[in-house]
């Protein structure tokens, strides 16, 4: 599941997903990594579903407006048990960078626990593998209000994948924009 999000607030208050990395919005960059390594893939976000139309996905809302990606991930958790799914991968729309191998490498360390995508000594709370057999926890959790992804990892695996770039830098500013723009150039 890819979440998107909202709208860049650093970014002028564009929708992050749509927004234009080499002619392609950041959401087509992170489907291209992502879809060889999954099967069915939906976008959590809310507002207007219409604007994932040309990806043929199914858009999750998560019926939280505005309380951030603990609610994304409900969502998420009730659409991959629903596919009959033992897990749900998580990926943030910003981040178009992420390992050709993350699946499998998450998935590695079991499908028991919480797995946490780590680089550059720190945790990427978005990037991870959730059991769906953890909704319950983070429901209740959520029902305490808690909203952060971070809160619900204690006890989560790790995998480290630390590598010169950053294959989680995500896209926060124009400056950020421009250096993952840069990157793609160089790259082979």
């Amino acid at each position: 599941m890819i979440l998107a999000g909202g709208r860049g607030i650093r970014m002028g208050g564009i929708d992050k997903a749509l927004l234009p990395l080499m002619g392609r919005p950041l959401v087509d960059h992170v489907l291209t990594r992502l879809a060889p390594q999954l099967g069915p893939i939906a976008v959590s976000a809310n507002g207007n579903p219409a604007r994932f139309e040309p990806w043929g996905l199914p858009v999750l809302r998560d019926g939280f407006m505005g309380e951030g990606p603990l609610a994304g991930l409900m969502a998420g958790l009730g659409w991959a048990e629903a596919q009959g799914a033992k897990a749900l991968v998580t990926v943030a729309v910003d981040t178009p960078f992420v390992p050709a191998d993350l699946v499998a490498r998450l998935a590695d360390r079991g499908v028991d626990l919480p797995v946490v995508a780590a680089s550059g000594g720190r945790r990427h709370p978005t990037v991870a593998l959730w059991p769906v057999s953890e909704a319950p926890r983070i429901a209740e959790a959520f029902a305490e209000g808690e909203r952060r992804l971070g809160a619900v990892l204690s006890g989560a695996r790790s995998v480290d994948f630390s590598a010169a770039p950053d294959p989680f830098f995500n896209i926060n500013t124009p400056a950020d924009l421009d250096a993952a723009e840069l990157r793609l150039r160089a790259a082979p």
